[in-house]
């Protein structure tokens, strides 16, 4: 259902059973799944890409323009996959340059006053936090969660399993699997009561501990840990994941 009161481009392309209550406003270039909930007062603007099953809420902006100096004005994407929550307020706001986009996976819940900043791309069952801001070119992994006030500083990356405690801002990689928390960040401790919930046995959290006490504590050089790492933990997926991080990482990892 289409309210009257909305106001929808004549061009945009709207899938089967979309809900758009009245006073929401979708643009010209816009394409929205099937199952959408679009609330009253939400802009959809030019560049949009939705998927389906989605609700966005009172006050939303999706596919905003860029707040960025190099931008020249070129058709952009902000493309948002299935069964996402955007609360209220929330802004995502798409790519800077022809090409590319801005990306939210399947599954995250987007809080109040949240935003998203050009070229960002979040993984999928990410939680961003009431009022967190993520900046430009940023990396958010699989079941990653900013709680809220979190700035994160662009080109940043969030590991998977990760949370980053409120209020807190960070400039370097944050590897997965952890908590990260006070100020200046820094590493607090493992993520276990998440992991616990995701289904990850103890056998694999000890492992997950141990390459984090090597990696941190051992006083020696991260190359040096690395190798430790690879030498007496037992490999498998995660244990690669994080070594794969840590050296892919271009600004290094918090301390």
């Amino acid at each position: 259902m289409i309210s009257p009161l909305a106001y929808v481009d004549p061009s945009a392309k709207i899938g089967s059973n979309v809900t758009v209550h009245p006073f929401a406003y979708i643009d010209k270039n816009v394409e929205i799944g099937d199952n959408n909930v679009i609330m009253p007062y939400a802009s959809i603007m030019s560049g949009a890409r939705i998927g389906n099953g989605n609700t966005i809420y009172q006050g939303a902006v999706i596919a905003a323009v860029p707040q960025d100096f190099a931008f020249t004005g070129e058709e952009t994407i902000a493309r948002i996959g299935n069964d996402n929550v955007i609360r209220e307020n929330a802004v995502i706001i798409r790519a800077t340059h022809a090409g590319h986009e801005t990306k939210v996976g399947d599954g995250n819940f987007i809080m109040t006053g949240a935003r998203l900043s050009h070229d960002v791309e979040v993984g999928n069952r990410c939680i961003i936090g009431n009022g967190s801001q993520v900046s430009g070119n940023c990396r958010i992994y699989d079941c990653a969660i900013l709680t809220s006030n979190v700035l994160m500083q662009g080109n940043t990356r969030l590991g998977s399993y990760s949370i980053v405690q409120g209020g807190c801002r960070f400039i370097k990689d944050i590897p997965p699997f952890i908590v990260a928390a006070h100020e200046p960040i820094a590493f607090y401790s493992i993520n276990t009561k998440v992991l616990e919930h995701a289904g990850f046995s103890e056998t694999l959290i000890k492992h997950i501990a141990q390459a984090y006490r090597i990696l941190y504590k051992a006083n020696t050089s991260q190359r040096d840990a690395l190798l430790r790492i690879k030498e007496q933990i037992p490999n498998g997926p995660e244990i690669e994941q994080i070594i794969e991080f840590v050296q892919t990482s271009q600004l290094g990892i918090i301390h």
